[in-house]
């Protein structure tokens, strides 16, 4: 599934796509790497999308928890995975999520 392109989200940001599984929130790192979590912190449900962004993790705005870009596992002491997904970058920066 084509989403946009790397340019459409700020280096330390996300973007929110809509899917029949749920919303996922595609994530850029300041060294231009593109992840794909379910917008959910395993935690409470936080909108993961929210949080900030920082190296490959992202901290839940609700209660602080970090969680691994590259896997969706919170990082320890906490415990918990949120879903991840593939997300691919072409030639011309346009991203695609695999679902």
């Amino acid at each position: 599934m084509n989403i946009g392109n790397i340019k459409d989200i700020p280096r330390l940001g996300a973007r929110v796509v809509k899917t029949e599984q749920g919303d996922i929130a595609i994530f850029r790192t300041s060294d231009d790497k593109v992840f794909a979590l379910a917008d959910k912190c395993p935690h409470k449900n936080g909108p993961l999308s929210q949080g900030i962004v920082h190296g490959h993790t992202v901290t839940c705005p609700l209660h602080n928890w970090r969680i691994n870009l590259a896997d969706g596992e919170a990082v320890a002491p906490d415990e918990g995975c949120a879903g991840h997904f593939k997300v691919d970058v072409d030639a011309e920066g346009e991203l695609v999520l695999d679902i």
